[in-house]
């Protein structure tokens, strides 16, 4: 079965409050399986105009990883994001190898 995977772009506004963030993050992530794969670090921008800062995060599957977007758990710290940050974030299924 295909992982799931939000995959999100990010620009801070509030560096200071954005680790108050991150913390808020761990408990909604860890009861659904979420487990970052990128957080921020270097990048390379190849083409377009992308955000200082890029996220993936991989779930079992779509179903979870859209639950848990939608889940009361995100609801407060999406309320929190908003105010510190401005991100756009897909939630996608991965390939699961087969042609």
């Amino acid at each position: 079965m295909p992982k799931g995977y939000w995959i999100a772009a990010i620009t801070i506004r509030d560096a200071s409050a954005y680790a108050d963030y991150q913390a808020a993050m761990r408990a909604a992530l860890e009861k659904y399986g979420g487990r970052y794969l990128v957080r921020g670090g270097k990048t390379a921008i190849a083409e377009g105009q992308p955000r200082p800062r890029a996220v993936v995060i991989e779930f079992d599957d779509l179903a979870t990883a859209v639950a848990c977007y939608e889940s009361e758990e995100m609801a407060p710290v999406k309320a929190m994001r908003l105010r510190m940050a401005e991100a756009d974030l897909v939630v996608v299924e991965g390939w699961d190898g087969a042609y």
